[in-house]
């Protein structure tokens, strides 16, 4: 598996991802993916969490499996949870290439690719044919062109399409490279967000978790207002981060200057703070941690942020599966 690892980094970016994924899922198909990644997970015991059974602690994050065309490949893989997306309502290209720049060096990757997906109705398909039985959340998104009531309304698509067909929904406010979709993150525009999202709740009567994923660049007075919110809404967590626009602490000026948000090793310290923090001000919240996790260590210093749940993608593109193993082995 190192071997293909390797090749696939000679690609261009987006052209690996798309390989490996595929890659994965002819070994699936062909009942091969098993001989490719084993570890013993049998010491690991089943947790609860949001009323939900997990396997093991750690899943994958929206933007690896956009369209949810390989959940079963990724399934096999041990993850105790796969979460696909993000997803709009209608299908859309995302933004112009090159879009994803990966600095290997520093450990992160850079991306703007927009919420390009296939839309909604596509991943429905997949989440009705999926032979997965773990537990499957799907990320929610609005439409590049969407603005105003328009923009919330593509979230309630969303909920409305996906709810019986998923274990939980996470509604993505926090992509940087969605025009004005941080503006969210305001107690005006996300108290709107939110009473319809309860409103939607009760129409739909949806009655598996919804969290919502934030921004990792927000002020702690943002944090407090977003925690208030959520505490008295149908929504019950945060998923705490998305990627930053702050590229600060990239030491490359070649990176330092592309637009984009920023993920992997350079993003785990802000992050976990900011999941820190919410654990602070609301003890009993349920969250999931995203963000950096390149190693087990890393892993481990989410949990003790306060993380019930821990979600990879950039270390899982920059290590591959070994990853999963170094986490879950023995």
């Amino acid at each position: 598996m190192n071997y293909f690892l390797q090749l696939f980094k000679l690609l261009p970016p987006e052209l690996a991802h798309s390989f490996s994924l595929k890659s994965l899922k002819i070994l699936y198909k062909l009942r091969l993916l098993k001989y490719f990644i084993t570890f013993d997970d049998n010491h690991i015991d089943e947790i609860e969490f949001a009323g939900m059974i997990f396997k093991n602690r750690l899943g994958t994050a929206a933007g690896l499996d956009k369209n949810g065309d390989y959940i079963d490949a990724l399934g096999e893989l041990g993850f105790g949870f796969l979460e696909v997306g993000t997803v709009t309502p209608v299908p859309q290209d995302g933004n112009t290439k090159p879009r994803v720049f990966r600095n290997y060096k520093e450990n992160s990757i850079i991306n703007r690719l927009g919420f390009n997906n296939k839309g909604v109705d596509h991943l429905l398909k997949n989440l009705k044919k999926r032979k997965y039985k773990g537990i499957l959340g799907v990320n929610i998104g609005a439409n590049k062109d969407s603005s105003g009531n328009q923009r919330i309304n593509d979230y309630l698509i969303c909920l409305e399409k996906v709810n019986k067909y998923a274990d939980y929904i996470t509604i993505n406010i926090s992509s940087p490279n969605t025009p004005n979709l941080r503006d969210l993150h305001s107690e005006a525009n996300l108290a709107k967000l939110i009473n319809e999202v309860d409103r939607a709740v009760e129409d739909f009567k949806i009655n598996i978790p919804i969290f919502l994923k934030i921004s990792p660049d927000e002020k702690n007075e943002s944090i407090d207002l977003i925690i208030k919110l959520v505490e008295s809404s149908s929504i019950i967590g945060i998923i705490a981060t998305n990627t930053t626009i702050d590229k600060s602490n990239i030491l490359s000026k070649e990176f330092k200057v592309i637009d984009g948000g920023l993920s992997g090793e350079k993003l785990m310290d802000e992050s976990t703070k900011k999941l820190s923090y919410i654990k602070s001000k609301s003890q009993n919240m349920p969250l999931i941690g995203v963000g950096g996790v390149l190693s087990r260590e890393d892993f481990k210093k989410k949990i003790d942020s306060g993380a019930d749940l821990i979600q990879i993608y950039t270390g899982f593109i920059i290590k591959g599966p070994d990853l999963i193993k170094d986490i879950l082995g023995n």
